[in-house]
């Protein structure tokens, strides 16, 4: 049986400061987050694949205890700063979302935007095990996942297996693999999680004189 592929984070050392400053805001949906976990009464909270921790900061600034990784020293570095300079206490670790750096059932709530495809079949699998792992019975975990009809998977990228491919164009994520989900595939995958919500999210976007089409799933899972 083949090995998981290697895991490798963002290049961020090339991307432009417009571009930086997106990854700077958060997400619409960790508003709705913070709301829905603070009200349910979680606190521990985890920001799985940081990037330049715009919800880690985000988390933190509204009263939760936040712990955060990254494999990517310079998104560790960039979040280190920013808590500092806010005085923010924050548990920020380097580490691999094939093996999360925090203990069992330690978390209430964990977000990972943008994060868990970076890998390929197996690893999917394994990043599951590793979020039940870390979770409290109860918890709550917000994921977002490459979904099948996205433009991505009908390149003619390298294939790593029948669901992932390494994105092969230049840029921060060149060569990163991405795992692309259906509706089955997520099921299978968390299949020891109550799943909360799923949502298939379409984005457009121009350029180059060229429009892209951009889906994502949003899943919802809890514990058992």
């Amino acid at each position: 049986m083949t090995n998981i592929i290697k895991s490798q984070g963002w290049n961020w050392n090339i991307i432009s400061d417009d571009f930086a400053d997106m990854w700077k805001t958060p997400a619409p949906e960790s508003f709705y987050l913070l709301h829905r976990w603070k009200s349910q009464g979680k606190n521990k909270f985890l920001d799985l694949g940081c990037g330049l921790g715009r919800h880690t900061i985000s988390f933190a600034a509204n009263g939760f205890d936040v712990s955060a990784f990254d494999i990517s020293p310079d998104a560790i570095n960039h979040t280190t700063n920013w808590a500092q300079e806010l005085g923010l206490h924050i548990d920020i670790k380097m580490g691999d979302m094939l093996n999360i750096p925090f203990q069992d059932e330690s978390m209430d709530c964990i977000l990972c935007m943008n994060v868990i495809s970076h890998t390929d079949t197996r690893g999917m699998y394994k990043i599951a095990d590793e979020l039940k792992r870390v979770l409290k019975t109860g918890g709550e975990c917000y994921l977002t996942l490459g979904s099948k009809e996205t433009w991505g998977y009908k390149q003619d990228w390298p294939l790593v297996d029948e669901n992932t491919k390494l994105r092969d164009e230049p840029g921060p994520e060149y060569m990163v693999p991405h795992f692309y989900a259906d509706y089955d595939l997520i099921f299978k995958i968390f299949r020891d999680f109550n799943i909360v919500d799923i949502k298939h999210v379409g984005n457009y976007y121009d350029h180059d004189g060229q429009t892209f089409e951009a889906y994502h799933w949003h899943v919802l899972i809890k514990k058992k």
